[in-house]
């Protein structure tokens, strides 16, 4: 009777070990990093007098945090999450998909889920993306400007 149990008892070690040989470590973004991105956003917003729409995505591109500053627009709210979403799936700005649409590649509005906007980047951990950031409300370029703001405080 005891053997068995010890039986079952190696059993679950080794199948333990063999699945830890097979997964890998994966960085997510925290509530506290999420909130220093945000502050540091909106900082770059206020201090320019601009009010947007943020809103931070995680690397499945669900939700994590929406802010949208007094007297924006509510259409901003969608246009920060495709934005957001968008460099999430294709883990690259918006400003690419914008670029290649302006130099003539229709293709890129047959992409699913692509967003040919400014102001949507991937929040990366070394080669890994781990959400994304999108900001709507201002131009474009002030879009990311407020985007790069708050990334910026991730950097070591």
């Amino acid at each position: 009777m005891r053997t068995g149990w010890i039986r079952a008892g190696v059993l679950a070690v080794a199948a333990g070990v063999a699945l830890n040989a097979q997964l890998a470590d994966k960085k997510v973004l925290t509530l506290a990093a999420v909130k220093k991105i945000v502050a540091a956003a909106e900082a770059e917003a206020r201090k320019n007098n601009w009010n947007v729409a943020m809103v931070i995505l995680d690397d499945g591109g669900h939700l994590l945090f929406c802010e949208r500053m007094d007297g924006v627009q509510i259409a901003a709210i969608d246009v920060a999450t495709n934005k957001a979403r968008s460099a999430v799936y294709y883990r690259r700005p918006g400003k690419i998909f914008e670029d290649q649409l302006v130099g003539g590649r229709m293709a890129v509005l047959r992409l699913p889920g692509a967003f040919p906007f400014e102001g949507g980047l991937p929040i990366t951990y070394g080669d890994q993306v781990i959400g994304g950031i999108g900001v709507s409300g201002a131009t474009s370029p002030q879009d990311v400007q407020i985007a790069k703001a708050g990334l910026a405080t991730l950097a070591p």
